[in-house]
C-alpha cells in the first residue's frame, strides 16, 4: 500500500505571499490506492484525495425537495465553546510549523538511511519493524496531543488561532508518518525473504483521520498561500468542528473522539459502508460508497454531484467518528429563506445551522436584476455590526452562521435594508447521532 505523496516542505525559513487561490476539486485517479491529494498549484494546499472522486459517473435520480446533507457534529449534550473569524497570514504559525515539519523529516531520511545501511538482511529486517513501532507509538502520542487541544479548547485555555495552529501540526506530523510508512513499504518490498506487516496498512489509514480540508486551508492562510478566509471553530471535551467558504464551496471536517473505539476489533469495508449509508441516507442515495481500509478504521468516500463525502468509520463503534464533506453552495439544500424588500432592495437572506453557510443575495426590487458592489454587514446578539463583504456580480455575498439570534444589514447610502431576528437553522444530524 501507498501513502499519500504530499511533499512537507522542509526548513522554510521564509513565508511566500503568493496571489489568492482556492482550493479546487480533486481529479481523478484510480480507486485502488490510497491516492493523491488535490492541490492547489503552487501552494501545496490539499482538499480531497483525488482516488475519491474515481466513481464520478451518472447520478442516481434523486427527489430534490427530500435531498438534505446530514453532518457529523458536536456530542448532542454536551458544552461547546464557539469562536472564528478572518484567518490570515501569520509568520510565527507559519515559522513553527514549518521547524515542526522539517524535524520529522529530517527524522524519517535518518530511519531511510539506518536500514539502507543495515549490513545484514537480519539487521535490516529488525529496523524496519523497529521504525514501524516507532510510527505506532508516535501515533498514541499524536491522538493524545489532539484530544489534548480539543480539551483545552473547549475550556478556553487556548484561543482560536492556538487550536488552529495545532491541529495544522498535527495533520502535518501526521502526513510525515504516513510518508515514513510509505519508505518503510518500499523498503521491506525490496528485502529478500521479507515484507510488509499487515498492520502498515491499518496505521496509514489511521494516520489520515488527523488530516483535514480546513486544516489545509488553516495552514495556507497561515503561510500567506491564499487570501485571507473565515474559519468556523466548534470544541467540546471530546470533538472538533472546522468549517469555510471556499470558492464556491462549503467544506467542513468533524472529529469525534466518543465514537472512535480504539481498542475496537476489524471492521470490513461492507460494514462500514452500511454503517455509513444508516447514517447518511440522502447522501447515500445519491451514489453507491466506497470503502477502503484495513483492520479497524475504514474510510468512507462518496463523490456525487452536489459535492463530496469522506468519512472514517471506527471497528468496536461500527460509528462514523470523522467526517469531511465539500457542496457545491449553489445547489446547498439545508437552507431557509427570509427575504425583506425596501429602499429599491430585495434582500434574501438563506439561513442555515450553525457553521453552516449563509447566502444573502441583493436584487432590484423593481427589475429584479442583482445589484453589485453594495455592503453587507452582520451583527451577533448585541454586538456592533461587522463587514462580511460586498455583492459580487449576482448581488451575492457569503458568511457562516453564528450561533447566536444575528440581523444582516444592507447599505448603499443613503439606502438601507435591514432583516433582523435571524436564528441559526437545525443542525441535520446522522441518523444515529440525533
Amino acid at each position: 500500500m501507498r501513502a499519500l505523496p504530499v511533499a512537507v516542505a522542509m526548513l522554510l525559513l521564509v513565508v511566500p505571499i503568493a496571489g489568492a487561490m482556492s482550493p479546487g476539486a480533486a481529479g481523478s485517479a484510480p480507486p485502488a490506492s490510497v491516492g493523491t491529494d488535490a492541490t492547489v498549484a503552487g501552494t501545496g494546499v490539499s482538499v480531497f484525495d483525488a482516488a475519491d472522486a474515481s466513481q464520478a459517473s451518472d447520478p442516481r435520480q434523486v427527489d430534490e425537495s427530500n435531498l438534505t446533507f446530514r453532518t457529523l457534529s458536536s456530542p448532542p449534550d454536551a458544552d461547546v465553546r464557539i469562536g472564528g473569524g478572518a484567518r490570515g497570514a501569520n509568520l510565527g504559525s507559519s515559522l513553527s510549523l514549518s521547524v515542526g515539519d522539517a524535524d520529522a523529516a529530517v527524522e524519517t531520511a535518518a530511519v531511510v538511511d539506518r536500514i539502507e545501511n543495515a549490513e545484514t538482511s537480519t539487521e535490516r529486517q529488525r529496523l524496519i519493524l523497529a521504525a514501524l513501532s516507532r510510527v505506532e507509538r508516535d501515533e498514541v502520542s499524536l491522538n493524545s496531543r489532539q484530544s489534548e487541544a480539543f480539551r483545552a479548547h473547549a475550556d478556553g485555555e487556548i484561543s482560536d488561532r492556538e487550536l488552529l495552529d495545532e491541529l495544522v501540526a498535527v495533520s502535518a506530523t501526521a502526513r510525515e508518518y504516513d510518508e515514513r510508512l510509505d519508505e518503510i513499504d518500499a523498503l521491506a518490498e525490496e528485502t529478500d525473504g521479507f515484507s510488509s506487516p499487515a498492520r502498515l496498512d491499518e496505521l496509514q489509514v489511521a494516520l489520515q483521520v488527523y488530516e483535514g480540508p480546513v486544516r489545509d486551508l488553516a495552514l495556507a492562510t497561515a503561510r500567506g498561500e491564499v487570501s485571507a478566509a473565515e474559519i468556523h471553530v466548534e470544541s467540546s471535551s471530546e470533538s472538533v468542528t472546522l468549517a469555510a467558504i471556499v470558492d464556491g464551496e462549503y467544506v467542513r471536517e468533524t472529529f469525534r473522539t466518543d465514537r472512535w473505539d480504539r481498542g475496537g476489533g476489524a471492521i470490513s469495508n461492507d460494514e462500514a459502508i452500511e454503517s455509513t449509508k444508516e447514517a447518511y441516507p440522502e447522501t447515500a442515495s445519491l451514489r453507491e460508497p466506497d470503502a477502503f481500509g484495513a483492520g479497524s478504521v475504514q474510510r468512507i468516500t462518496i463523490p456525487h454531484e452536489y459535492g463530496h463525502l469522506r468519512a472514517f468509520v471506527s471497528g468496536g463503534t461500527e460509528q462514523v467518528f470523522v467526517e469531511h464533506q465539500r457542496l457545491d453552495l449553489d445547489a446547498f439544500p439545508d437552507a431557509e429563506s427570509v427575504s425583506r424588500t425596501g429602499d429599491g432592495f430585495n434582500v434574501t437572506v438563506e439561513r442555515s445551522y450553525v457553521g453552516g453557510p449563509v447566502t444573502v443575495t441583493v436584487l432590484d426590487e423593481d427589475t429584479g436584476q442583482p445589484v453589485r458592489d453594495v455592503t453587507v454587514t452582520e451583527s451577533v446578539g448585541d454586538g456592533d455590526s461587522q463587514s462580511i463583504g460586498t455583492t459580487d456580480a449576482d448581488g451575492v455575498v457569503r458568511t457562516l452562521s453564528p450561533a447566536e439570534s444575528y440581523r444582516i444589514t444592507v447599505v448603499d447610502e443613503p439606502r438601507v435594508v435591514v432583516v433582523d431576528d435571524l436564528e441559526p437553522t437545525a443542525t441535520p444530524r446522522l441518523v444515529d447521532d440525533e
